[in-house]
């Protein structure tokens, strides 16, 4: 895990992928037939992803998660079965690398929750990880890295980024 927590501005970043509510438990499989059905789309439409895998969260999880996941693309895919055009969304966010295990991203997630409050901000309701490594190309946990980003909001308007 990695304390190590900045806030960027985000470029919006046009993606494909499958949205749905799923059980914590069934996560791992979600992920993967998303995956292979959002790659297959984009490869039956001549296009291809451009960036790592990601998972989109939409609320707080509980026994189930509103999770969408998919790839970046560098145009407008047409919706295909279950895959559509989405968007990883413009602004500023609070980003983190993880570091290890899916089991212990609750971490990375706290430290930038503390950053976020140490700083003034406020994480919105949508937050996103993108998979840096590949599972299947990298079977040790611990070398598995994840980049967090969560978009957050300045109740006051005002931060400047020398606080940040």
């Amino acid at each position: 895990m990695s304390d190590d927590v900045r806030v960027v501005r985000h470029d919006a970043e046009l993606t494909a992928g499958v949205r749905r509510r799923v059980a914590m438990s069934e996560l791992t499989d979600f992920f993967a037939a998303a995956y292979t059905e959002t790659a297959r789309a984009l490869e039956e439409q001549g296009t291809a992803p451009i960036g790592p895998p990601f998972g989109k969260y939409y609320g707080v999880p509980d026994t189930t998660v509103d999770v969408e996941a998919g790839f970046p693309v560098a145009g407008t895919m047409r919706p295909q079965g279950n895959v559509h055009p989405g968007e990883l969304p413009a602004g500023l966010v609070a980003e983190a690398i993880h570091e290890g295990s899916y089991d212990t991203m609750h971490q990375t997630y706290a430290a930038v929750q503390r950053h976020c409050d140490a700083v003034g901000l406020t994480p919105g309701p949508v937050c996103w990880e993108q998979y840096l490594s590949d599972p299947e190309v990298e079977p040790d946990p611990a070398r598995w890295r994840t980049l967090i980003r969560w978009p957050v909001t300045d109740p006051l308007g005002g931060v400047s980024s020398a606080s940040w």
